[in-house]
């Protein structure tokens, strides 16, 4: 699949965001000011932020105010606070769930490209990736910064034992063949787990790990593939003998989809895995189930869902993001020579 050229606009992340983070929720393009903020967006916003490999001074700024949102949700025990009204105080209690491995996600990647934020990031890194969760995508989440830590630090040993642990919670996949997964459903963002494994199984030693996660990907690829597009897992998840397609199918899935395939391809050159990320690109164009594209070309955001009578209308922060970080993968792959 050919890809000349990818454009990314952040047109629509810089009308979300303010001052103090990126709003969660819009109705159309317009922010819904009311519900306020969460880690899981901002994170997720300061990943794709620190990816720009030529970011403007606007974007440069709300970098540093992505930063600073994170930075201030996590405790000094390393657990870390997820919901901010828009008054700017904390809505719950910090906990582990997955926006704390989202919070861990997106120090990482500023360790790796932001040599003037690294220490700040490093520290507040090491301490919250002591802490053990129990649930395998948030320590998924987390394991993609850790491997970004280990991109220039690559002795560190906290980083080296949160990979270990994340690799023994999410377990090898199952043995059926038609079922390599390690898990009884698909749930949501499905593809961090084989990417999780993935960056454990680029340290050396751990090619058996490597290998788990390109069978677990390329299971999951072939899964959410129907003919010439994704199919990708509703919000219900799924699981042998359901009737496909599902909806509402979300953006996230897709590129959680699209970074796998992006790791994948970058691990071993196979140009199987970068036709994926291709093909994660065009879901968002109207190469999906029912020809619809959820890409806003005017606004630059991305509806909410991919439903069976046609797309959610409203582009909050989670969907315009997951654009965003797919179309910056296609467009760094689409540059490189087949």
């Amino acid at each position: 699949m050919l890809m000349n050229t990818v454009t990314v606009s952040y047109a629509h992340l810089f009308r979300l965001s303010d001052e103090c983070g990126i709003f969660e929720h819009a109705r159309l393009t317009e922010p819904l000011v009311e519900y306020g903020y969460c880690v899981d967006d901002v994170a997720r916003g300061l990943v794709v932020a620190v990816r720009e490999p030529e970011p403007t001074p606007a974007l440069l700024d709300l970098t540093r105010v992505y930063f600073d949102y994170v930075i201030d949700a996590l405790t000094p025990d390393g657990r870390c606070h997820n919901r901010r009204g828009s008054d700017g105080h904390w809505q719950d209690e910090p906990s582990l769930d997955d926006h704390w491995g989202r919070a861990l996600w997106a120090l990482g990647t500023v360790v790796a490209h932001k040599p003037d934020l690294a220490q700040t990031a490093l520290a507040r890194f090491m301490v919250a990736a002591e802490q053990r969760p129990l649930s395998a995508r948030a320590m998924a989440f987390g394991a993609l910064g850790a491997a970004e830590v280990l991109r220039v630090y690559p002795e560190n040993r906290c980083a080296r034992r949160y990979l270990d642990y994340t690799k023994d919670l999410i377990g090898a996949p199952a043995r059926r063949l038609d079922w390599r997964w390690p898990e009884p459903r698909l749930e949501y963002a499905n593809a961090v787990l084989a990417e999780a494994l993935l960056a454990v199984g680029s340290l050396p030693g751990k090619e058996r790990i490597q290998a788990d996660g390109l069978a677990m990907l390329r299971w999951l690829l072939e899964t959410e593939t129907a003919g010439d597009h994704l199919s990708v897992t509703p919000i219900d998840g799924w699981a042998s003998g359901e009737p496909r397609p599902g909806f509402d199918q979300q953006p996230v899935e897709v590129a959680c989809l699209a970074d796998a395939c992006a790791r994948a391809y970058d691990t071993t050159g196979d140009q199987r895995w970068k036709d994926a990320v291709m093909l994660c690109e065009a879901w968002f164009r109207g190469v999906n189930d029912i020809s619809t594209p959820l890409l806003d070309p005017d606004s630059g955001g991305c509806s909410d869902g991919l439903e069976h009578t046609g797309r959610n209308e409203n582009q909050g922060a989670e969907a315009t993001l997951a654009l965003i970080s797919t179309q910056q993968q296609a467009r760094r792959l689409a540059q490189e020579p087949s």
